[in-house]
């Protein structure tokens, strides 16, 4: 199909969104995917005459994957590289990519790279996106594609089987009784279904993986043991097998369509029966609760007690809120129905319903409107009923609400009076009892008006001729006699508290004195114990020494805070003298404070202790101080050194790798002879680490006396040694160029000069106007296009400058110099790449026709070349590396072993594949 709806593009996509997710794949789901995709590719690339292995290996260079495609899709892709490098490859897999993508495929994530470096999981997503497009998304059934079509088909073929329920993609089909369904419906012949048993998975699973490759040509893509093994089976894999058998069955879809369109209409016919036996039976169910409901609601015969009407209310409500909704929806619900009904009969052109005599919409519609009349009846004769009996009962249970309201209010109220708690409280306990018992006489004065309104409410009763008085006028006796001995067991206890407050307050005021003392004293204590005992960490002189400052300063303050301490102290003498004095029961100790004396000089005794200790650590800290400075300025000694000479040394190298003063040979000497130096450098940066680990140990952070790091100076060692190894090789690779082209020492003189003069910044390039001048004097005429300044010629540029130097620019002859000077095709031409076309052009090198007319010389003329002339002409090794790459010559005057060497020697040179 070329083809889709954006519903059927959205469902077809999600599959590769799940691979995009799943960073990792399960290691059974990746083995059961491995074999299947496999076994899938093949089962198409065997039409070609070949197939795969390894399926992340073989698709790496592209071919087998543009191969693969061809043959599933039928047509012809864009000619492969067949090239060894990876750009190849990668244009390969690319081509691949573009080819899927043009079927309306989107790639999520998957790149040529991925598929190159032979990522599993990128090689498999990729294969089960072409499953997807070209094996699973043509599938249809039932106004259904792809997984969902392909599920709704199984579950169709496999319907008539009992112990078969095809649910996914996965579980569904480990038992095997699955796939044997679905041969066994289309092939009977092939399986005999009723000796399979559903707890024997793998006999189930081999026997339809056998019959399917032996009748069906349908490979094998999983194993039994795979699929039983694994909890849950790769639901991929499984859909790509099952595919296959869709395919393979396809032919059978016709009698199926078929057979589906007449169920169809029966089943249309078939509902609409159905419905009309609905709505019968409906309406004659609503019709008879309506006529023994509407009864009930007209019954008016009042009942005696206010606990029978309200029971008679409860059911009403119940018949409201329980009975009637279900009744209020099915008379919806039928009414639902009938329309559905008849409109579905007038679509599917059949004649409209008529229900049976009576049970018409309007005549359910009549029957329910009496009922609601009925209803509303009701209801106001049970609410009226209710009113009558409630003024009844009404100032009866008026005033036994509120007489218990009362008795609840002073339960335990006498109880309370009477304690004696205030002769062992505090002063601030004794002032909290006092406002207390204030709102407990507010309290009482407001309760006075209830007594009152009781008292009133019981003379009503009796007036009443209430049934109950006798009880009631005992209630409220009660009430009347314990409200006067509450008045005067009130009065008593505020005396009483009163008396106590006085007492207390002298006491009260000294103890808040020596709170306010001993508060902020013990403070004091408690800081300076935590600072005297606190650690310390100091990383130089200056920092020690105003910690001993502050040290010095703190002993001053000790003869003062003792004079505090004394002065406290005898605050609480003071209070234990007028206790004594005056016999007062102290009922606990200073309520401001739990500062004891005991604890003060304790703290006190716990001070005058630390100040020696501490005394002690800041003077040898100041001692380790000391020594630090002594490591930092060692370091910071040699650093100041070292580092500049290393700086030194890379600014030498430069200029010599620019300079031109002798031959190659002699800037080789004198490059090695810098090496040498160097290398005699590195006790000095032994010492300089060793150094460096002592300050380490001492923990040293940080050095005022040097801005070298060691970190710095072994980055800049590690330049210094690659710098000059680094200009030794360009210097020796320069000689193999010399020698290997045959290019005079004056030619790369010329070439070097030119170069060193245009760079003006003398920073080893050349800028694109510089660049152009460099080769203008060097004879070419570049012309007068301006360059961009990125130090190199992109494509045209370049093409321009070849043909102002007289080269024939043919488009053949162009794109053969591009992939020479640039084999990664980034379409730009490094100053590098260019110097070496140069030394090629200038120089003198082989040719294939050269080495081919040396070998027919070893021939003695002929077309071939045997083993025994290629072993008496060239030494053993060059004999044998020619033996082993010749292919066979197969001309009309072969011998046997006859050699090719024609074809050898073009392949030498890349016009061929060895």
């Amino acid at each position: 199909m070329d083809h889709y709806d954006s519903q059927q593009t959205n469902d077809y996509m999600q599959p590769e969104e799940d691979w995009d997710r799943d960073l990792l794949l399960d290691p059974a789901w990746e083995k059961q995917q491995r074999k299947t995709f496999t076994a899938w590719c093949n089962s198409h690339l065997r039409k070609a005459g070949t197939q795969i292995e390894n399926i992340e290996e073989d698709f790496r260079d592209g071919l087998k994957l543009m191969l693969l495609l061809e043959v599933i899709s039928g047509e012809r892709l864009a000619k492969p590289e067949r090239g060894k490098m990876r750009v190849h490859k990668i244009s390969n897999v690319n081509k691949a990519l573009d080819f899927i993508a043009s079927k309306g495929v989107k790639l999520v994530s998957i790149g040529a790279e991925e598929i190159v470096d032979g990522n599993v999981k990128m090689t498999l997503g990729m294969i089960w996106t072409i499953i997807l497009r070209f094996a699973i998304q043509d599938i249809s059934v039932e106004e259904t594609s792809a997984k969902e079509g392909l599920l709704l088909w199984c579950q169709r073929k496999t319907a008539p089987y009992k112990n078969v329920n095809i649910q996914n993609f996965h579980i569904s089909w480990k038992d095997g009784l699955g796939f044997c369904a679905l041969i066994h419906r289309h092939r009977p012949e092939l399986i005999d279904y009723g000796k399979l048993r559903k707890d024997d998975p793998l006999t189930n699973l081999n026997t339809a993986f056998d019959v399917a490759e032996k009748y069906l040509d349908i490979p094998k893509m999983l194993d039994a043991e795979d699929i039983v093994g694994t909890a849950r089976p790769d639901e991929k894999a499984i859909m790509t097998y099952v595919s296959s058998f869709y395919h393979a069955f396809s032919g059978a879809q016709k009698a199926e369509t078929a057979a589906n369109r007449i169920c169809k209409v029966l089943a249309v016919n078939q509902e609409n029966e159905q419905l009309m036996e609905d709505y019968e039976k409906l309406a004659s169910d609503l019709l008879e609760w309506i006529r023994r409901t509407i009864p009930w609601l007209e019954n008016r015969v009042p009942e005696n007690t206010m606990q029978a009407m309200q029971q008679k209310l409860e059911d009403f409500r119940d018949y409201r809120r329980l009975h009637k909704p279900p009744k209020v929806q099915e008379k919806c619900q039928l009414e639902i129905s009938f329309n559905t009904l008849q409109t579905k009969l007038r679509l599917s052109n059949r004649p409209a319903f008529m229900p049976s005599e009576g049970r018409m919409v309007s005549d359910i519609n009549n029957a329910w409107g009496c009922l609601e009349q009925a209803e509303k009846g009701y209801e106001e004769w049970l609410l009226n009923e209710i009113r009558r009996l409630e003024r009844l009962d009404h100032l009866a249970e008026k005033f036994r609400q509120k007489a218990s309201i009362h008795e609840v209010w002073t339960d335990g109220k006498e109880a309370m009076l009477r304690q004696k708690d205030y002769e062992t409280a505090t002063l601030s306990e004794i002032k909290a009892l006092l406002k207390k018992h204030e709102a407990f006489e507010s309290d009482l004065a407001a309760h006075q008006d209830r007594v009152e309104q009781i008292a009133a409410i019981a003379q009503e009763l009796n007036e009443l001729d209430y049934y109950d008085s006798p009880s009631v006028n005992a209630r409220c006796q009660k009430i009347c006699d314990q409200w006067d001995n509450l008045g005067a067991l009130t009065q008593k206890r505020r005396e009483a508290l009163e008396r106590t407050e006085k007492l207390l307050e002298t006491i009260d005021q000294l103890y808040l004195e020596y709170a306010k003392r001993a508060a902020p004293f013990n403070n004091w204590m408690e800081g300076a114990m935590e600072d005297l005992q606190d650690t310390f960490i100091v990383h130089t002189i200056e920092e020690i020494q105003g910690l001993t400052t502050a040290h010095e300063q703190f002993k001053a303050t000790l003869p003062d805070a003792d004079k505090e301490r004394l002065a406290i102290l005898g605050i609480h003498n003071e209070v234990s003298k007028i206790v004594q004095t005056y016999h007062v029961n102290m009922a606990g100790t200073n309520p401001y404070t739990t500062i004891t004396p005991q604890e003060i000089n304790g703290k006190w005794d716990h001070v005058r202790q630390l100040v020696p200790r501490r005394d002690q650590a800041l003077t040898e800290e100041h001692a380790r101080q000391q020594h630090n400075e002594r490591l930092r300025k060692q370091f910071g000694a040699q650093a100041n050194v070292i580092g500049p000479w290393i700086q030194t040394k890379m600014e030498e190298i430069g200029r010599i790798s620019i300079e031109m003063h002798g031959t190659l040979e002699d800037q080789l000497n004198h490059l090695r002879q810098y090496e040498k130096s160097i290398v005699n450098y590195k006790p000095k940066m032994d010492q300089l680490e060793g150094d460096h680990q002592l300050i380490q140990e001492a923990l040293i952070f940080d050095n005022k006396h040097t801005n070298y790091t060691m970190e710095h100076i072994r980055v800049g060692w590690e330049q210094l040694l690659t710098t000059i190894a680094r200009t030794i090789n360009e210097v020796e690779n320069q000689i193999l160029t010399r020698d290997a082209k045959g290019i005079s020492q004056e030619q790369m003189n010329e070439f070097r000069a030119s170069f060193n003069h245009f760079d003006r910044d003398h920073s080893g390039t050349l800028g694109p106007e510089e660049f152009k001048a460099c080769l203008i004097s060097l004879g070419y005429d570049i012309g007068n296009d301006p360059q961009k300044k990125t130090g190199m010629m992109d494509t045209d540029d370049f093409r321009a400058c070849l043909i102002s130097m007289g080269y024939n620019m043919g488009e053949a002859e162009f794109a053969r110099i591009m992939s020479i000077v640039d084999p990664n095709r980034l379409g730009v031409v490094t100053f590098q790449a260019f110097i070496d076309f140069m030394s090629r052009e200038t120089a003198d090198t082989d040719t294939a026709d050269q080495v081919m007319a040396s070998f027919k010389i070893l021939a003695g003329d002929k077309n071939y070349i045997t083993v025994d002339e290629l072993r008496r002409e060239l030494p053993p090794d060059q004999a044998e590396y020619c033996i082993a790459r010749m292919a066979p010559y197969t001309g009309p005057d072969a011998v046997p072993g006859a050699l090719d060497y024609m074809s050898f020697s073009t392949a030498l040179y890349g016009e061929s594949d060895l």
